[in-house]
């Protein structure tokens, strides 16, 4: 596969047009908004500038990587494509839309794939004339750095393509793992109590976003805490892909979004990108100092890494992705210190499972039930 086409020319859409560029691939890149692309590939070219500079990539390797990328005007210049990707919007309608067109213009062999990070490959790929040839390759922010890529057939999937595309993830320089279509597949499955259970600690006004983050990142050696994170990837990002995982659990408690995180979105407070979010981006804004405290530390920590590692046991309980992957998906797709099915092992078991049911006395809810498997280990 070597004529790829990339639909989305936003931070992951030219993302995956480098990795795909860097391995040799003759890319095609169309976006509806043009001039998106154009400001996007001017982004390209500072970003290959740089690596010239720190040695990182030839002069020749940047204007090789950069002159295999084809700005394109229409989907129909994507006819010779062997592989079409999408990475725009987290919207199926647009999306499927979209999936139309292209395969109005690509021949049968073409395969078509979605860069989604939550939405159902197997209700997307429905949508499709020949839904057999649909897959979810779903890359990390951002995707030349990021080394994880999630494969993800759906029920229609034909049987050899996961291990096809697996291989093609390899070829060009990524760590591949195959998952079930399931709610957020796995990284965003497991890591929603990151995110989830740090905002509830702050609702609950046990804690301020500065000393969650201090914990996490002391205690647990996370390179940056969750509200951090949130203020990286963008609070709506996350708070969308939340919702997307809460819904299509049929509202498990456990996946339940946070209203504070409603309210930022609200606000249009998104984090980094808008120069506000959980933290002051401002030029001149001084971040706050966290209040040091060793028992509320040691509770936040508990709390969360609890929650983490019950819901790695239950992907593990469903078969979602065999342990190696599991352990894989956390570490090099969000960047965790270590496996949390090793990290579970090493605190305990039973003292995670003991946390878990101190907290659902206290609070009653089924957000803390613990999965059967967590007993049993």
């Amino acid at each position: 596969m070597k004529q790829i086409g990339i639909i989305g020319s936003g931070t992951m859409g030219i993302g995956i047009a480098q990795v795909a560029s860097a391995a040799g691939c003759t890319v095609f890149l169309f976006d509806a908004n043009a001039a998106q692309t154009e400001k996007s590939l001017g982004g390209l070219q500072k970003t290959l500038a740089r690596l010239v500079e720190k040695n990182k990539i030839s002069a020749k390797d940047s204007e090789n990587i950069f002159g295999r990328i084809n700005f394109c005007r229409d989907i129909a210049e994507f006819k010779g494509c062997d592989l079409v990707i999408e990475a725009i919007i987290e919207n199926k309608e647009i999306k499927t839309g979209v999936f139309r067109k292209v395969e109005e213009t690509v021949s049968e062999n073409c395969v078509i794939a979605s860069n989604t990070s939550s939405i159902s490959i197997t209700s997307l790929s429905a949508e499709l004339q020949k839904p057999s040839r649909f897959i979810g390759i779903h890359f990390f922010n951002p995707a030349p750095l990021m080394p994880l890529v999630e494969v993800i057939p759906g029920l229609l999937t034909e049987e050899n393509l996961p291990q096809q595309m697996y291989d093609l993830m390899k070829s060009w320089g990524k760590e591949p793992i195959i998952a079930k279509d399931v709610p957020g597949f796995i990284v965003n499955r497991i890591a929603r109590p990151f995110y989830g259970e740090a905002l509830r600690i702050v609702e609950e006004n046990i804690a301020t976003p500065e000393q969650v983050d201090d914990a996490m990142r002391t205690l647990g050696n996370f390179r940056m805490g969750p509200f951090e994170l949130m203020d990286l990837i963008g609070i709506d990002v996350n708070f969308s892909v939340t919702k997307t995982v809460y819904a299509d659990y049929f509202f498990d408690p456990k996946y339940k979004p946070s209203l504070l995180q409603q309210r930022m979105s609200e606000a249009k407070l998104h984090g980094r990108k808008t120069g506000r979010g959980f933290y002051d981006y401002s030029e001149n804004a001084v971040k706050p100092e966290p209040v040091k405290e060793d028992n509320l530390y040691a509770e936040i920590f508990m709390r969360i890494i609890s929650m983490l590692i019950n819901e790695a046991v239950e992907a593990k309980r469903l078969g979602i992705a065999s342990d190696a992957d599991l352990e894989l998906a956390m570490q090099k797709g969000v960047n965790y210190p270590k496996g949390l099915l090793a990290w579970g092992s090493e605190i305990g078991y039973r003292y995670v499972g003991a946390t878990l049911q101190r907290l659902y006395e206290t609070y009653q809810e089924e957000r803390y039930r613990q999965s059967p498997l967590l007993t049993k280990l």
